[in-house]
């Protein structure tokens, strides 16, 4: 009997308005970690706005958590089916604290707490008392992501997580991302920066001006130039490789 996948996004349209933005997308996430690429403006974060519920996109189609129908729920009935989401951005409170981004959001049950999210990310647990716009780029990445583990989801949504990010931290971000996996969580990771997903995902599928252009793997769309540059308008893996030694 065919395992029900944990989510299913089917023949999903999103508006801007009379703008037409997501055109007929349709995928499956299950245990494996899945990856949606492509340049800016592809429609990428209004794919995840349209899954997490978030304004002002209208939506139709189907997409489904664990079987149960999303679209048209509040986003806060999705989180809590257990769902979390990293936002592009990250979306930090000026006026809060490191410490009291995280005791906002609190707990579920489950294995991830305040405590467990300063054992992830130790820099957190010493800037605790730190403004949460005051942090740099990685250190607000953690908070996004400590306060998205902090809801015990199933499902991990990352936009855009390595944006704007150091090469040493981005190296940290796909060594937590891997770790998440490894312990059994869902993840659907969007990237512009294709080392970053296929080295997590090995699942890759690409979006280009508003749909799915094509699905392919991490190995093969690593070590195809020519892809690169058609899907993604990027210089090919291996010359930036070449140019950085």
């Amino acid at each position: 009997m065919a395992t029900e996948p944990l989510l299913k996004v089917s023949g999903v349209n999103a508006y801007y308005g009379q703008a037409h933005v997501l055109e007929d997308v349709s995928f499956e996430v299950g245990s494996e970690p899945l990856a949606v690429v492509g340049r800016n403006g592809m429609g990428k974060t209004t794919l995840c706005n349209a899954i997490v519920g978030m304004p002002p996109a209208h939506v139709t189609g189907s997409i489904t958590f664990q079987g149960k129908e999303l679209v048209g729920l509040a986003s806060y009935k999705i989180t809590n089916r257990g769902i979390g989401y990293v936002p592009q951005g990250r979306r930090l409170f000026k006026s809060l604290s490191t410490d009291e981004h995280l005791r906002m959001v609190g707990s579920r049950d489950g294995r991830w707490t305040v405590a467990k999210v300063y054992e992830l990310f130790p820099r957190l647990a010493e800037r605790k008392k730190v403004a949460g716009t005051q942090l740099s780029g990685g250190e607000q990445q953690m908070l996004a992501i400590g306060r998205a583990l902090l809801l015990n989801p199933k499902l991990l949504i990352m936009d855009e997580p390595s944006e704007g990010l150091a090469p040493t931290i981005v190296e940290s971000l796909i060594g937590t991302c891997k770790s998440l996996v490894l312990e059994g969580m869902g993840l659907l990771l969007i990237e512009q920066n294709l080392g970053v997903a296929t080295s997590v995902c090995n699942r890759q599928l690409i979006m280009v001006g508003g749909h799915i252009e094509a699905e392919t793997t991490a190995e093969r769309l690593a070590n195809d130039p020519e892809e690169q540059r058609r899907w993604l308008g990027v210089e090919p893996l291996e010359s930036r490789a070449e140019s950085q030694s």
